[in-house]
């Protein structure tokens, strides 16, 4: 059987991972319990076949949609995008979440290339030891920049945890749907070692203009 690693390589949250092009990086579509802080050789392997499995059996672009679609939602904390186009969500980088996107870029390079492919050990070795969590946040507001210079901290109870780095915001982009006029995102990241990957959370994004967005999150929803 040939093996071939994904050859074209991006870089996201500061890891270096291969990449197939125009091919989404979404979450996977088994459910369990919790964030994954630390992750097995034999775990890794699981959520690498989990992402490939659903994909190998999508052969047109509408079973790939429905796929992506089904998975995105997995990791995704706040506003249901398919009911509240522009309320404040987040979706969560876990380590379960890059390794599900992996399988399924194997698999759908596979389907390319009419071999398989797989992503090398030191790819899925770095995504094991990643020490912080990556979250990219997604909302609306008014005006173009109502995001630039926003912040944001994690509550869990009495605890606030604030992120070992913020990324700059997307200049905001015209909103299609009902609400607010702009669109915006930014990403941020969180140590695991600092936060409870069991509880029920909220991620709260403060604005320049005093304003502040809330986003619930549930942990123990989320892999």
């Amino acid at each position: 059987m040939s093996v071939r690693c994904l050859t074209s390589v991006a870089r996201v949250g500061g890891l270096a991972t291969c990449a197939v092009v125009g091919l989404l990086t979404v979450v996977g579509l088994q459910p369990v319990l919790a964030i994954d802080v630390k992750i097995s050789a034999e775990e890794a392997q699981k959520a690498l076949e989990a992402g490939r499995a659903p994909m190998e059996k999508a052969n047109t672009p509408e079973d790939v949609k429905k796929v992506l679609q089904q998975a995105s939602m997995v990791t995704r904390v706040g506003a249901d995008p398919e009911k509240d186009s522009c309320g404040a969500s987040a979706i969560l980088r876990t380590k379960r979440y890059r390794l599900e996107a992996f399988g399924r870029q194997e698999a759908a390079e596979s389907k390319k290339r009419k071999t398989d492919v797989r992503m090398p050990d030191e790819f899925i070795k770095k995504v094991v030891d990643m020490p912080n969590m990556e979250i990219e946040v997604q909302l609306c507001g008014d005006d173009e920049y109502f995001a630039e210079g926003a912040l944001i901290e994690l509550q869990q109870g009495s605890k606030k945890i604030k992120p070992i780095d913020i990324g700059k915001a997307e200049r905001g982009r015209k909103n299609e749907g009902s609400g607010p006029t702009y669109r915006s995102r930014f990403t941020a990241l969180f140590a695991y070692e600092k936060f409870d990957p069991n509880a029920a959370s909220v991620f709260v994004v403060n604005f320049q203009d005093g304003k502040e967005a809330r986003i619930a999150a549930d942990f123990s929803k989320v892999k």
